[in-house]
């Protein structure tokens, strides 16, 4: 046999984990195969068995990593994901957001710290994502989990729209609609010319209420939801001043002008007198009921567009949004939606970070988020895909998500389409005060637990206009008071504890988008 030198050898086992072989056997020093159990929300994509033999054979030379994806129906996420978490379960990924249980779970102690493994096995997972965005998504001033998104708005963002039937506007004679004002007119325009049809319903009843989705366009005070009620505004910041108010300590004139006009849409018929029932995010617009919902996102999507002409041949959506795209004009904390976090108890976590790592360069990037090339999507230039067919559809929020890769839908509109490349653009915000303030809601726990309950008994109807104003929020007050100002309280403690902790204010905008291409 013949017998190769230090040299020799070390250049064979370089070269074969490079995958590049040059004259090695691509089984010398593979890896053994190991498989990441990954659980992400949602359905499983039509054509992700395709997508992920692919992928494994991409990495059979290389990680030599297999996966095993877990898909929990939205409904059952909550429960499902954090008894996995309290249980132990084998999980090596999970998704997590601020929205369901990340700071808590976190804060339990069920999730790795990333620092270690990030400056180990992580360089494209930083390298993607600007520096604000790891800032700005520690918890406890820890990197707890990936933080996924390729906008730089913030969370609550104002990156909201309309969804308007254009063909029924065009029939009406109306043009284009450029403001609130133009937008109740034509529903008013549709109950009185198209009888049965719905004017306007929302996506969601609670935070894109009628009354709701008003405030993410209110440019003199930037109200604004709270770490701690992030679905409503009865605590709110404004101002960008670092405090803390409580709409049942001194109501906002605008909040209850908004809450006030809902009332009146609801009782002429404008606002789905069944809306509090409605149980399907879209059923209604896309079977041809509806003439205006609401959108957490510009454009029109491309699904709701292809089931709606498929029920009814002809009709047609349009975005109509009342964002301000001049820069300086919204405030950002950089905080994104959604995370894709470790278990502490996983035994793989090395692994999981490498395969993030190798799932964040630009090619992979492109077969996990849009499917594979030439099949479910087709390159339509620089940051843009065209979709093919539907059944590997949009894909990257749950586990990769990322700016630097992150291509938009060229099927979009081009108004659409530049309105998300502004909000790419971290330069283009002020920075929140708050930038970086992670709340540990554990001093409140059962505080919170008891509000939230009374919440969704009446912050909805409120925002709908489906029930009388002065009487509900009455009761609302003197039941959810006293919790609201003991969350209140201990939110503002810990934010003037963050903000006393800073050595020096933090400027009023940013340092740009921060990651290289």
């Amino acid at each position: 046999m013949m017998r190769l030198g230090k040299w020799q050898v070390l250049a064979c086992t370089i070269a074969v984990l490079l995958a590049a072989g040059a004259g090695c056997s691509s089984d010398i020093g593979r890896p053994e195969a190991v498989t990441l159990h990954i659980v992400l929300p949602g359905s499983r994509p039509e054509r992700m068995d395709a997508v992920i033999a692919e992928a494994e054979r991409r990495m059979k030379n290389s990680l030599n990593v297999k996966l095993d994806i877990e898909f929990v129906a939205w409904p059952d996420l909550a429960q499902k994901t954090e008894l996995l978490l309290t249980t132990g379960a084998e999980v090596d990924l999970i998704f997590d957001a601020p929205w369901l249980h990340l700071n808590r779970m976190a804060g339990a102690g069920y999730y790795e710290p990333l620092e270690r493994l990030l400056q180990q096995y992580g360089s494209e997972l930083v390298r993607t994502r600007p520096e604000t965005m790891w800032e700005a998504n520690k918890i406890d001033g820890r990197i707890m989990a990936i933080p996924l998104g390729a906008y730089q708005s913030g969370t609550p963002s104002s990156n909201h729209s309309y969804l308007v039937r254009r063909d029924l506007r065009e029939k009406l004679g109306i043009p284009p609609i450029s403001s609130y004002e133009e937008l109740v007119a034509f529903e008013y325009a549709v109950k009185e010319s198209f009888p049965g049809m719905v004017p306007f319903s929302s996506n969601t009843a609670g935070d894109s209420g009628e009354a709701s989705i008003r405030l993410r366009f209110d440019y003199d005070t930037h109200i604004r939801s709270t770490h701690a009620l992030g679905q409503s505004a009865v605590l709110y910041y404004k101002n960008n001043d670092g405090k803390v108010y409580n709409l049942f300590d001194r109501m906002e004139p605008l909040f209850w002008e908004y809450v006030l006009h809902a009332r009146k849409l609801y009782l002429d018929g404008i606002i789905d007198p069944d809306i509090m029932a409605t149980r399907s995010d879209y059923d209604l617009l896309t079977k041809g009921g509806q003439a205006v919902s609401t959108s957490n996102d510009f454009g029109v999507p491309s699904q709701l567009q292809r089931q709606l002409e498929a029920n009814v041949p002809g009709a047609k959506l349009e975005a109509v949004t009342f964002y301000r795209f001049t820069p300086g004009s919204n405030v950002s904390n950089f905080v994104q939606g959604n995370f894709i976090a470790v278990p502490a108890s996983s035994r793989k976590k090395e692994k999981a970070v490498a395969f993030l790592n190798w799932a964040n360069r630009k090619d992979n990037y492109d077969l996990l988020a849009y499917g594979i090339e030439g099949e479910d999507w087709e390159d339509a230039g620089e940051g843009l895909y065209m979709p093919i067919g539907t059944g590997y559809s949009w894909f990257p929020y749950a586990w990769i998500w990322n700016p630097a890769h992150d291509r938009l839908n060229v099927s979009q509109d081009a108004d659409s389409i530049r309105a998300n490349r502004f909000i790419k653009d971290g330069g283009h915000f002020k920075r929140d005060r708050l930038t970086g303030f992670s709340f540990d809601s554990s001093p409140v726990a059962s505080e919170l637990l008891q509000y939230q309950r009374l919440e969704n008994r009446y912050y909805s109807v409120l925002v709908n206009g489906a029930a009388e104003p002065e009487q509900l929020w009455a009761a609302f007050k003197s039941e959810a008071g006293l919790y609201a100002k003991r969350i209140q309280t201990e939110l503002q403690r810990q934010i003037d504890e963050f903000l006393s902790g800073r050595a020096a204010e933090p400027p009023n905008d940013n340092n740009g988008s921060g990651y290289d291409e």
